[in-house]
């Protein structure tokens, strides 16, 4: 696909050569009015086909062509173009030196015509046309004077006779489409592309012809005795053959129309004066370039320098939506929107192992590089010190144009943030170098605000406050999480609490741990502190040591039913509840209920499902002493008799006492985002309280009666054998299919009874 975008490089190059040398000589630009390239396409009857690409640019004398074009085809193009291409290594002098540009031509043309008459000058003022000739195979070339005379006037004019397996490049769709993608902003010079149409015209030889063969009228024969009255009317019957011509439907005929299609219409806006361009000019390049039905949500359009001396101008493009592949494929990142060019030509949308994170691989960017060292093919840089600085470079601006948005345009900002909010938890994740850039970008909900920052988070903190809170719980909604049993007590003095519903929430906060210093606090976990116990630590020890001695019958009797069900390792007072009666937290070295689900989402408990398990019963049931619940629970305790009593215990009592015990720690667990030990069991409680509460007997049998299944029946329907038909609802006709079974080299698996198939089962 290379070879017309070197050709017309090239092309520009000679056109910038005169217009260079016309500052001072004015008569170059004598023998032809225009600048500009042209692109004809000419399919041959053979099946043969060639393109013809002609530009008006300096020319070249006979002694030009040989040296810029005859070096190659002396060493045997064939032998060079291997060689050049395998040689992944040189360093690049063979590009200038040899004309290697025009040498691209050998991929698709196995014989290239070269015709070309230098601009009239005061060292050439009677210039002459030649033509220089060489195939892909041939080790010689000839340079000749033109038998047809002057037909250029100046300029270039190189005809590819091309091979039968690039007889796809004649199609002028291939070629726009090959302009389009590498050439459409190398040359500020019009490139044209010669096209045909059909049109229907009228066909005025067959009107005419139509025409001559209708009978002539004649007036009816009267006789010369016969008076005419003058003022008798006349009527005539007037019959459908008869009408005139111009009533008729012309007949028509097609003829083809030949056309010049301007190629580059459009001119890169990047070279320009941001000033200069308008919102609207912005908005359509990205549309164009991108091919996005959608306009960007924002833009930056800068220049600067690489540091190692490679200068550029460069857009950046947010785009107003991801890619329904982006969350598909969460490892795999591929950069397949950053236009790479050179001096105005496309070079590549790849770069290798210098692409951007996942994170970042959304952004659309163009990129034009004043100079950069390539390869032989000139779709690799040979040099990849420009394209680590370049990912440097993209990611820097990407985060400014972030941060200028942030604090510009809030209704824009709420757009970046509902398409790109997990994607910056994201980057925090994986890009430690911009981890506090992105950091300042992501926002979440509290149960104080629909959205905040973390650095306005911390402006909100209490005096003494020492820890960012947070709850999170994968897929619950925000209002849900607002009501969780974690943050009763919190809300209730007038804290603020991040509440994270997305997946990646929690691998965001346990990835950035701590935020200017200030460490992040897992409110579903045990160990609790709000920061103004030190204000009265005395009353605060005194009062927890209280309420553990009131409550101590009940904390140790709950303490044995929760451990002998695998619920909880131990009971405790809470500190954090103020309507629930209790609630089930992880230990500080256990899992919350968010974080079992992430793991279990993953393969990671396959590998390490001892320590998983573990750490999945290091939980704790935390009572609310101020609960008549627990109150209640505390009585009825204080009832039952010492374990050394010889008092005759109440073993039903006992045992509905041990039910009501297990529904509330089991609800416990429900509400606070765990699974019940077994589902089953704690439904059929459910079932017995709720018949106790209605007065109905818990022995009461429920009617098992249902109807019996009919008898078996092996035989199948008389048609189970055909293919499957459907028929689509609205009559378009019917659809069937058959489904077989092939082998690993696609042949047809044929039905052998068991006893005849070759097993290769070692």
């Amino acid at each position: 696909d290379v070879f017309l975008r070197e050709l017309i490089s090239n092309a520009n190059d000679a056109l910038e050569k005169l217009r260079l040398t016309s500052l001072t000589e004015p008569e170059v630009l004598s023998g032809a009015e225009s600048m500009n390239i042209t692109i004809k396409a000419e399919k041959e009857a053979d099946g043969t086909a060639k393109i013809i690409i002609r530009d008006t640019g300096i020319g070249m004398t006979p002694e030009e062509l040989a040296n810029n074009l005859g070096t190659l085809a002396k060493s045997g193009t064939s032998e060079f173009l291997s060689r050049a291409e395998s040689d992944t290594s040189s360093n690049g002098n063979l590009i200038g030196a040899f004309g290697l540009g025009f040498y691209s031509s050998f991929l698709v043309a196995d014989r290239v015509q070269v015709t070309s008459r230098a601009a009239k000058s005061s060292n050439n003022p009677k210039p002459a046309q030649y033509v220089f000739s060489s195939g892909a195979d041939e080790n010689s070339y000839e340079i000749y004077p033109d038998p047809r005379g002057e037909t250029l006037g100046r300029g270039t004019e190189i005809t590819l006779y091309l091979k039968p397996d690039a007889l796809e490049y004649a199609d002028t769709h291939t070629i726009s489409e090959l302009v389009a993608k590498h050439s459409s902003f190398s040359t500020t010079f019009p490139i044209y592309m010669h096209t045909t149409r059909t049109e229907m015209v009228p066909d005025e030889e067959a009107e005419s012809a139509a025409a001559a063969a209708e009978p002539e009228k004649t007036a009816p024969a009267d006789s010369d005795d016969t008076e005419v009255d003058e003022d008798e009317a006349v009527v005539e019957d007037v019959s459908d053959e008869s009408e005139p011509a111009a009533k008729r439907e012309p007949k028509m005929k097609p003829i083809t129309v030949e056309e010049w299609l301007q190629l580059n219409s459009q001119p890169p806006i990047w070279m320009r004066d941001p000033k200069t361009v308008t919102d609207e000019e912005y908005e359509s390049f990205y549309q164009v370039t991108f091919k996005d039905y959608q306009k960007p949500l924002a833009w930056y359009h800068f220049s600067g320098d690489s540091g190692s001396g490679v200068s550029f101008r460069s857009i950046i493009y947010v785009p107003s939506r991801l890619d329904d592949s982006y969350w598909q494929n969460p490892l795999q990142s591929i950069t397949k929107d950053i236009r790479l060019m050179v001096k105005r030509v496309f070079i590549t949308s790849d770069l290798g192992e210098d692409a951007l994170p996942k994170w970042a691989n959304w952004v659309k960017v163009v990129v034009d590089a004043e100079d950069l060292p390539l390869n032989v093919s000139r779709e690799t840089l040979q040099s990849t010190a420009f394209l680590k600085q370049l990912k440097g470079i993209i990611l820097k601006r990407l985060l400014q144009l972030l941060a200028r948005v942030q604090s510009e345009d809030a209704e824009k900002w709420e757009k970046v943030q509902e398409t790109f909010g997990n994607v910056f938890k994201l980057g925090a994740v994986e890009d430690f170098k911009n981890r506090e850039k992105l950091s300042t970008l992501v926002r979440f909900a509290t149960n104080q605000r629909n959205s905040t920052s973390l650095d306005e988070y911390l402006e909100n903190k209490k005096q003494g406050q020492n820890q960012i809170f947070y709850l999170a719980d994968m897929g619950k909604s925000t209002s849900e999480l607002a009501g969780s049993v974690f943050i009763e007590k919190l809300h209730a003095r007038g804290y603020e609490v991040l509440l994270l519903g997305d997946p990646l929430d929690e691998v965001f906060i346990t990835n950035i741990r701590r935020w200017k210093k200030i460490p992040f606090q897992d409110v579903a976990k045990a160990g609790l502190k709000f920061g103004d116990e030190e204000m009265s630590p005395e009353e605060e020890k005194e009062e927890q040591a209280r309420l553990t001695e009131k409550f101590k019958p009940l904390i140790e009797w709950l303490r044995k039913e929760v451990r002998e069900k695998g619920a909880a390792r131990d009971v405790v007072i809470s500190n954090r509840l103020v309507t629930s009666s209790c609630a089930i937290v992880a230990d500080e070295s256990g899992y919350t209920a968010n974080l079992e689900k992430l793991i279990s989402s993953s393969h990671a408990q396959a590998n390490h499902k001892h320590m998983m398990d573990f750490a999945k019963k290091q939980k704790v049931l935390e009572i609310n002493p101020r609960s008549p619940l627990i109150e209640g629970l505390l009585r009825r305790i204080e009832q039952l008799p010492a374990e050394d009593s010889e008092e005759e215990r109440d073993t039903e009592a006992e045992d509905e006492l041990k039910e009501v015990a297990t529904v509330l720690v089991d609800g416990a667990l429900v509400r606070s985002g765990f699974a019940v030990t077994d589902s089953n069991d704690f439904f059929t409680r459910v079932d017995r309280i709720l018949r106790r509460s209605l007065g109905v007997s818990e022995t009461a049998p429920t009617d098992t009666t249902v109807k019996p299944a009919p008898p078996v029946d092996p035989e199948l329907p008389p048609n189970a054998d055909e293919p499957e038909v459907e028929e689509f609802a609205d009559g378009r006709g019917k659809v069937s299919w058959e489904v077989e079974e092939i082998d690993e080299f696609g042949n047809v698996v044929k039905d052998v009874p068991v006893d005849m198939k070759a097993h290769d089962e070692l």
